[in-house]
This record gives structure tokens, C-alpha cells and sequence, in this order.
């Protein structure tokens, strides 16, 4: 007589609904639980009605993963794609393949025409830098409810049953900075920070952060302003330019997010006496250059290779072996760099 769930739910002691999980790697699910689970199924000799190959999304094509990334000719995307392209190689000897949609924008119809296309081509699992708007959250809702995994990484939306997040903790990265520019300006003076989009929730939790963390630890610090610079090397430009002209005496600039280039044309644009200290974000070519050319004090980067290649693989191991993540928060490091440990 075949084993039923009922007959591995009595002997795990669970219910039929955490066996049904935790051997088709739906819903959340402590990890020591399903392999428990995993194991007397084993044993029991249970065979699933409708069994797959490992690889094999059904019976006519393999294992199809979505990924939809966000400001795709953003230079913080080089490490990003480069994580998901590797990840790409690798899969493609497991017998999965990787379907990427790259938005350049972060525009809520612009990715869920990007989800769209994934759905009708046919995916067995989302990964996705998603947009947080009432329209892409609503749209993962439903994919999650209809048993599709979804991970969110670089980016996360609250409320739509995705398994996990791969990225950087964006508030205490913000706090982070705050610490460092505390440092370095003795704790005295006016700062700017200069943001992406306030529509973006990366850069708001850094934006927060940093704002947190300069009223509770340094409040004899002044904030000017927080400005957006629609991630525009120029608004970066402008936006610091008019700064520097408003408070000659300007100790120190934080940019959240991209458009970092611009920070160098405004120095040269103005000629400060002193300049200012000049945090900035990830590890990009250009970043680099600013940071030997002494244009900027740190870089606080967040291992973007690691966020596309991670989410892409766990994703993969969710499918394939039913390997649940973790945690719900799968944090990259907090990564500080300076000219003296660029390698």
C-alpha cells in the first residue's frame, strides 16, 4: 500500500499541511522540521502522486527562474548582473534556466509588464528587486498565493509572502555612516544628504538610518537638507553645488544612492577651501577613483555580487531540493572602504 502525508504527518507528530510544505517547499517552515519531515518520508518509502525531476520545472521543459531587476544602467548593477550571471553558469549544469528581465527604471508598469512576460513564458520561481508600490505588491500577493516562490533581494516589499530577503540592512547601513561622518567631523557642523528617488525604499531605510542616528548620537550636528537626485549625476552635481554656495563652512555629504559622479564635477565646479567629508555607496569603478583621488572619504558597499548570486541559487535549492532559507532576513555584509584597502 502506497504511504500516504497522513501516515508521515502521524509519525512526525506534525500536520498534514507542514508535511504537504515542507516536501513541496511551500510556505515557511523551520529548517530541522522539514528535513525531519524529508527523513521519514524516506524511510517510509513515500513516492509523490506527481513526481518531478530534479531540474525539470514539467514534463516538457526544465526549471524556469524569473529575475527582475531595477536601474539596470546604474554602475551599482555591475557587481549585481555580474552575481546573476554567474549564478546563471552554474544552474545551467543543474538543468535550470534563468530568465532575466533588466527595468530601467523604477516605474511600477515597467516591472509588472516585466512579470507578465515571465508568467506567460512560463516560471517556476520569482527572484526580483521589486518596486514598493500597492501595484507590484498586490501582483506578488497572488503569485505567492498560487504556490510560485518568490525572493526579493537588493530591494524588499512588505506583505506579499516572499520567502526571504537578500540584501544589505539598509537602516543600519545608514546608521553606519552616520557614525563614520560623526568621526570624522569631530561631531560639529552642517551635512547634507542626497538621495535617489523618496519613492525608493533602499534609500529611504539608509536616508533613516542616518538621520536616526545623527539626532540620538550627534546632535550637535545640523542637517540642511535631504534632497532627491533622481539617481542624476548632474542633480548630484547641482543639488551639492547650490550647498556649498548656501554653507561655505558645509562639513560633510552623504549620498544614499546613485548619481555619486556628480560629487567630483561640484568640487571642481566650486573649489571649497576645505572640502567637505564625502561618504558614498558601493564599490563601483568610478567610486573607486573618487575614493584614490581623495574626492571622497568612504564607501560603504553592500556586496552586490553576492545579493544576485545568492537569491538566484537559494531559489534554485528551494525548487530543486525543498532547502527552505533559513531566516527571513539574509543580510550581506556591511562592507567600509576607504583608498587605503582597495584591492
Amino acid at each position: 500500500m502506497a504511504v500516504t502525508i497522513q501516515q508521515i504527518a502521524k509519525e512526525a507528530g506534525v500536520s498534514r499541511g507542514t508535511v504537504d510544505r515542507a516536501l513541496n517547499g511551500r510556505g515557511r517552515i523551520k529548517p530541522e522540521v522539514a528535513e525531519n519531515i524529508r527523513r521519514i518520508a524516506a524511510e517510509l518509502g513515500y513516492v509523490p502522486k506527481h513526481p518531478k525531476t530534479a531540474g525539470q520545472g514539467n514534463s516538457d521543459r526544465p526549471l524556469r527562474i524569473g529575475v527582475v531587476t531595477q536601474l539596470c544602467r546604474s554602475s551599482f548593477m555591475l557587481q549585481i548582473n555580474q552575481g546573476i550571471a554567474d549564478a546563471k553558469k552554474k544552474l545551467a549544469k543543474r538543468g535550470i534556466e534563468i530568465l532575466l528581465e533588466e527595468n530601467e527604471t523604477v516605474d511600477e508598469d515597467e516591472q509588472l509588464a516585466s512579470i507578465r512576460r515571465l508568467e506567460e513564458t512560463g516560471i517556476d520561481g520569482l527572484a526580483i528587486m521589486p518596486v514598493d508600490s500597492d501595484g507590484i505588491r498586490t501582483k506578488l500577493q497572488q503569485l505567492t498565493r498560487n504556490d510560485l516562490p518568490v525572493i526579493t533581494f537588493n530591494t524588499d516589499i512588505v506583505g506579499t509572502g516572499r520567502r526571504c530577503f537578500v540584501g544589505l540592512d539598509n537602516r543600519k547601513s545608514g546608521q553606519t555612516a552616520a557614525g563614520l561622518m560623526g568621526l570624522m567631523t569631530q561631531e560639529q557642523g552642517k551635512i547634507l544628504v542626497i538621495t535617489g528617488y523618496f519613492s525608493n525604499r533602499t534609500g529611504s531605510l539608509r536616508v533613516d538610518g542616518f538621520v536616526e542616528e545623527l539626532k540620538r548620537s550627534f546632535p550637535q550636528m545640523e542637517l540642511v537638507g535631504v534632497q532627491s537626485s533622481f539617481d542624476q549625476s548632474k542633480e548630484v552635481e547641482d543639488i551639492l553645488v547650490h550647498a556649498l554656495e548656501a554653507f561655505p563652512d558645509l562639513a560633510g555629504v552623504f549620498v544614499a544612492s546613485g548619481g555619486q559622479a556628480g560629487v567630483r564635477r561640484a568640487f571642481e565646479r566650486v573649489q571649497p577651501k576645505k572640502r567637505p567629508y564625502v561618504i558614498l555607496y558601493d564599490r563601483t569603478p568610478r567610486n573607486e577613483e573618487q575614493l584614490r583621488d581623495r574626492v571622497a572619504d568612504f564607501v560603504i558597499d553592500q556586496e552586490g555580487y553576492e545579493q544576485g548570486s545568492r537569491a538566484v541559487l537559494m531559489l534554485a535549492d528551494l525548487l530543486q531540493n525543498h532547502k527552505l532559507p533559513e531566516k527571513e532576513y539574509c543580510y550581506t555584509e556591511i562592507s567600509i572602504k576607504t583608498r587605503y584597502n582597495l584591492t
